[in-house]
């Protein structure tokens, strides 16, 4: 376990792992739980355990949409869509440089994608 990761980690997010109750309903809650190794809740719990570097090779951290449909229906307010940013963030800052550039997003879309995925992933490769 890196410490100084998961501090990284939870002072990016400024979330209280702790509050988690894993409940699931974040999970539950989530558009992309079927396209995910590592669904909100398992995210929020891998963080209070330090196992940063699992999550952060995994692809769940981008397939979030950060839509943050999992803040909204967690009734302790832990956020877990903050937790899965930060998670990104730092896996973006070890790699030097973004997972995919924006030139690369326009060959990816189609009429069928949400007008929400299209605003997250600028919003999250963009940084």
């Amino acid at each position: 376990m890196n410490k100084n990761l998961k501090e990284q980690v939870l002072r990016s997010s400024g979330v209280n792992v702790l509050k988690c109750m894993r409940c699931g309903k974040c999970s539950a809650t989530c558009p992309s739980y079927d396209e995910m190794e590592y669904h909100p809740h398992q995210f929020v719990y891998m963080v209070e355990k330090g196992d940063i570097e699992t999550l952060m090779n995994s692809k769940s951290i981008y397939k979030c949409l950060t839509c943050f449909a999992c803040v909204d229906r967690c009734p302790r307010s832990v956020e877990p869509a903050k937790v899965v940013e930060a998670v990104r963030l730092a896996a973006v800052r070890q790699q030097g440089n973004n997972h995919m550039t924006p030139a690369e997003l326009p060959g990816m879309l189609d009429e069928d994608l949400p007008q929400q995925a299209v605003v997250t992933a600028f919003r999250k490769y963009i940084k």
